[in-house]
């Protein structure tokens, strides 16, 4: 029998800590070997930890949420042939220390006589007077009764005793819904309360519900946090909203859907605009960039790498479509398709992940009328997408239905003046517009 420290293992190149976000034991459990011990989260990449040896948990060493320096102690295990873990036995249960014995056979004359089913039998047949047995009761059932409304102000019915203990527990009993006659509060509408809280008596009538809940702000709900917090202290945004018509666009979208081949996806908007924001870039090359506020450096890429920001079931994820500048409609397509599923199934990795140099936000029909993006620090531009509506447009002389889109785009004021942003969004609104103008080359 030993004893098997495992440290927090190196999880990428040039990490030096890794938030724990999640622990798959607790202390006496026994693991396996490969089974997974942990999670941990570096920027937004998991990484899951498991066990080298079979074992016992005996420690573990960091609550979740806690940021774990790379080679630190994490988890302690035993390990040797006891319990069955390194020989292979079933250890899902401890064996019992010895055989439990039937609750209802117990002998009361002296408290210590063990006598097997068949001898109690034969006894109780043999015996004119048997000894009496012990028989557990199984707890009374209550039946559960709907609680009477209390109205404002009223005086909650309890006697003496339940309300001793209710001022012992700290307990309002204005907040108890009472099953009893009229309304009256028992022991076990105040065990009910202790367990499950005030929102037992919403079965009848409102109430009120003081519960609040103490969620932890971890992981990739962190890194979010962090992000957004710097992005809005250090980024004096511009917010420029302009309505695009996309009814040509949506005419061509279902036109090469309907008639694209079997291998190809199915296009969405994202394409066009990532081919109209390839197309606008290249007139004002400056939105595509990072800006190093600590330096004072403006790094200008050439290259087109679009983050599209997309929900997953974990939070927000911004997987990056690399080279858009590279890629026509069709490629754009596939490659945003990939990496959308890739992030939502938790599967992206971290160079899938970072990098990116100018990013998309939408949120599809959810979409609104009008957002105000936050720029994806220390990018210099975002371009945010509304949901698609027929609306009523003046032709002249005429009101006719026409798909309209509003674009919710922001910009680093520091970086970009109104004027440049509003010409940048000007030149995509063009491109959406009249949507054979993105298909040709300059």
């Amino acid at each position: 029998m030993g004893e098997h420290l495992i440290k927090m293992p190196d999880v990428g190149e040039g990490i030096a800590e890794a938030e724990l976000v999640e622990w798959h034991v607790k202390v006496g459990d026994l693991v396996r070997e490969d089974a997974l011990l942990a999670a941990v989260m570096t920027d937004k990449a998991t990484v899951e930890i498991p066990s080298p040896v079979d074992g016992e948990v005996l420690w573990l060493g960091a609550d979740i949420g806690d940021v774990v320096a790379i080679g630190s102690p994490l988890i302690r295990l035993k390990t040797g042939d006891e319990d069955g873990v390194a020989s292979g036995h079933d250890t899902s249960d401890k064996a019992p220390e010895a055989p439990s014995r039937p609750k209802d056979i117990e002998a009361q004359a002296d408290g210590a006589v063990k006598t097997s089913d068949a001898v109690v039998e034969k006894q109780a047949r043999e015996a004119p007077q048997p000894q009496p047995v012990e028989v557990p009761q199984s707890p009374p059932v209550r039946v559960h009764r709907p609680s009477v409304p209390r109205m404002e102000g009223d005086k909650p019915v309890a006697s003496p005793a339940v309300r001793l203990r209710a001022r012992e527990a700290g307990i309002d009993l204005r907040q108890v819904p009472g099953t009893g006659p009229a309304g009256r509060i028992t022991h076990e509408d105040l065990d009910a309360f202790l367990t499950h809280g005030p929102q037992v008596a919403k079965a009848q009538g409102l109430v009120q519900d003081t519960s609040v809940q103490h969620v932890k702000v971890i992981g990739l709900r962190r890194k979010i946090a962090e992000k957004m917090a710097v992005a809005k202290s250090r980024i004096p945004h511009i917010t420029y909203v302009e309505e695009v018509d996309v009814t040509a666009l949506e005419d061509l979208r279902t036109t090469l859907n309907a008639t694209k081949r079997a291998d190809r996806p199915k296009l969405t908007l994202l394409p066009f605009l990532m081919r109209a924001m390839v197309k606008a870039i290249a007139d004002q090359p400056h939105l595509n960039a990072i800006y190093d506020d600590e330096a004072g450096v403006v790094h200008q890429h050439g290259g087109v790498h679009i983050g599209i920001a997309t929900q997953t079931g974990s939070g927000l994820m911004v997987p990056i479509v690399r080279h858009a500048e590279a890629r026509d409609i069709w490629d754009c397509a596939t490659e945003l398709t990939r990496l959308s599923e890739a992030a939502k199934a938790g599967l992206a990795t971290r160079e899938e992940l970072s990098g990116s140099t100018i990013t998309i936000t939408s949120l599809g029909a959810m979409g609104g009328i009008v957002t105000t993006p936050v720029i994806n620090y220390p990018e210099v531009a975002i371009i945010g997408v509304n949901k698609i509506m027929v609306r009523p447009m003046w032709d002249g002389s005429t009101f006719i239905p026409r798909k309209m889109m509003n674009l919710s785009s922001s910009f680093d004021h520091r970086i970009i003046d109104g004027w440049d942003a509003a010409v940048f969004v000007q030149r995509i609104k063009t491109l959406l517009e009249t949507p054979a103008m993105i298909f040709v080359e300059a």
